[in-house]
């Protein structure tokens, strides 16, 4: 009898084994989902070819292109995640994987990629999805922010031109917008839809870290006084100076175009990857240009969350999927998704190629900005996302407007922020 149940239980298990994965069913072909969030045209043909070209060269390991969303995708993956469906290669940005590296949610990858691909990429850019003892993401685009500027304005006022050899400071930034305004316009236009990103990031120029880090290894709030160099500046300009359109404070950078091409505002602060907009829907005849964001203390250094490829820990083929992210991030095909999102590509030899130095479209001075990107402050931070959507947000935007003072910013960014943090780390 005994004998009769442990043939049973083989039997059982073996058939469990060929319907899992699915291999058996395919021949023994194994399948890779890999969830992109890819969204320009010329960033998702560029992505479907390398899955394309992938394929036809491995034919035992088939990749399956999946078109995610960066609207939904916290909410998405956690889902997924949480119903044992994720993606086996799943496509975010940095300040995302805090809470799903520390959940157990993706795969260390310290002992899966390639010596190349570890030693290409600076360890700058590694920080960005280092949590705890381990690696659980490849950081392969980031995005600067810029000025995109009116070059007729600009030039017509007489204003010193920044580069990055010599920027803007960020006192000097707010005398130039202010020589820019007036009949109902304005030197700069702040999208600032979702604040807290930008503000955090640019802080970085005036040495601001907002996130402290105790001996205990938690996480404190201190908004000090290089952090409050950039928010200032902006409420200045916006309250104070009429010299920021106070309408695009609520808006998002695509909303803010139409007013630039129409000459109501000489500049807008905007990612990198903006331009290919501006590139494609520019007036016949429109001259702008791409400059440095202002320089603080700590010169030309901003914070960066890069996009990521990450694998999911639940992943059978953990291996397999680690291949395919070399593939696409060799240095040729690394550039060809930089050029097909207008970003910079974080992999040392890509960032080489000649595509990525051209003065048209600003490439060049994107490029010779690459090497004072840093970590964003809230990389590591556990609870970020609800620190920011809950305390930060709110609390900036409120400031932003006018309506509540820099005293009330700092007691909410702090008080309630820590409250918040306080939770994620008991």
């Amino acid at each position: 009898m005994r004998a009769r149940l442990t043939t049973g239980v083989l039997v059982l298990l073996l058939l469990l084994a060929g319907c899992t994965g699915g291999d058996a069913a395919t021949g023994g072909r194994i399948t890779l989902r890999f969830q992109s969030l890819a969204w320009q045209q010329e960033s998702v043909k560029a992505n479907k070819e390398l899955v394309k070209e992938w394929n036809a060269a491995h034919p035992d390991v088939k990749v399956e292109y999946v078109q995610g969303s960066w609207d939904s995708v916290h909410d998405q993956l956690l889902t997924s995640f949480e119903g044992g469906e994720a993606p086996d290669i799943i496509h975010d940005a940095s300040d995302d994987l805090a809470d799903f590296a520390y959940g157990g949610y993706l795969a260390d990858l310290r002992g899966l990629l390639s010596r190349r691909l570890k030693s290409d990429i600076p360890q700058r850019s590694w920080r960005t999805t280092a949590f705890g003892d381990g690696v659980y993401g490849v950081p392969f685009l980031q995005e600067p922010r810029v000025l995109v500027a009116n070059a007729t304005w600009l030039k017509k006022a007489g204003v010193r031109i920044p580069t990055p050899e010599h920027p803007w400071s960020w006192p000097e930034f707010r005398q130039v917008t202010k020589r820019l305004s007036g009949g109902g316009r304005y030197g700069v236009a702040w999208p600032l839809k979702e604040p807290v990103s930008a503000t955090l990031n640019l802080s970085l120029s005036a040495g601001g870290e907002l996130f402290h880090r105790g001996a205990d290894g938690k996480v404190t709030v201190r908004f000090d006084a290089a952090d409050q160099v950039v928010p200032r500046t902006v409420h200045d300009q916006a309250n104070t100076d009429h010299s920021a359109s106070p309408t695009t404070l609520g808006s998002g950078g695509s909303d803010t175009l139409p007013g630039f091409f129409g000459g109501t505002y000489a500049m807008v602060p905007l990612g990198f990857s903006y331009r290919q907009q501006i590139a494609q829907q520019a007036p016949k005849g429109f001259a702008w240009q791409v400059l440095p964001a202002p320089a603080g203390a700590d010169g030309l250094a901003q914070g960066v969350s890069p996009q990521t490829l990450s694998i999911a820990a639940d992943s059978p083929h953990k291996k397999e999927a680690a291949a395919f992210v070399d593939f696409l991030l060799r240095p040729r095909n690394m550039v060809r998704l930089a050029l097909g999102d207008w970003m910079l590509p974080t992999g040392t030899r890509a960032l080489k190629d000649p595509a990525l130095h051209t003065a048209e479209n600003g490439w060049a001075t994107g490029t010779a900005l690459a090497a004072h990107l840093r970590p964003a402050p809230a990389q590591s931070v556990r609870g970020y996302p609800e620190w920011k959507d809950k305390v930060a947000t709110p609390a900036f935007q409120e400031y932003y407007s006018g309506a509540i003072g820099l005293a009330a910013l700092r007691h909410r960014l702090e008080k309630d922020g820590n409250l918040v943090l306080a939770r994620y780390q008991r």
